[in-house]
């Protein structure tokens, strides 16, 4: 959201001509990382961290593998396996008493609804987002969030009435207990266990 200046006070602070600033400008632009705003009080300004410009990227660039068929629900959730287990388990090392709460929190909202409505879809993504970030890894952050973008509402559009809710909030709630005792072995155990649950409902839908 910081403005960063315009086109000419940007060229003169750099050096550069206008052309070559407009072309970094249009490079940054094209990976979200920048947006111009127009009029008097217009000018350039920050869109997105480098990390959620990648995201970004990355998340459009799997939308269209999934709309052309190029690769598939099944496939895309292989891949959450050998990113999120590693990820749970950086998670519970770099745990604090305050992650353990934000997750217990999540598992809270979502247990007073069914799984594929709004409120429920949002206190699962909360969870994982959470999850992402106690790890500390900004570049496994960023891939995480093509998952949130994604996969989550094409999954919820897909198994989201075959989910049994119970079991959904069990394996959430064993994630959370291994990232509150700092059991890295325990964490990757249970979401391992928790992306499974999804595969087979995926298969058997």
């Amino acid at each position: 959201g910081d403005r960063i200046g315009t086109e000419q006070e940007l060229a003169a602070e750099f050096g550069v001509s206008r052309p070559t600033l407009r072309e970094g400008l249009r490079l940054l632009a094209s990976s979200h990382l920048i947006r111009v705003g127009r009029g008097r009080s217009g000018g350039i300004f920050v869109a997105r961290t480098p990390g959620e410009g990648m995201s970004r990227n990355v998340s459009e660039s799997i939308s269209m593998m999934l709309a052309t068929e190029s690769v598939s629900l099944a496939e895309l959730l292989d891949a959450r396996m050998f990113l999120e287990v590693p990820l749970a388990g950086l998670a519970a090392a770099n745990a604090t008493d305050a992650t353990a709460a934000e997750l217990q929190a999540a598992i809270d909202e979502a247990s007073g609804h069914q799984p594929g409505t709004p409120p429920f879809n949002a206190a699962d993504k909360r969870f994982h987002q959470i999850l992402a970030r106690a790890a500390g890894n900004e570049l496994l952050l960023a891939f995480t969030d093509w998952i949130l973008e994604v996969l989550q509402p094409q999954l919820i559009e897909r198994i989201g009435h075959s989910v049994e809710h119970g079991e959904i909030l069990r394996q959430h709630h064993d994630i959370q207990r291994a990232v509150r005792r700092r059991q890295p072995a325990a964490a990757e155990k249970a979401m391992r266990a928790h992306i499974a649950y999804l595969m087979d409902v995926q298969r058997g839908d």
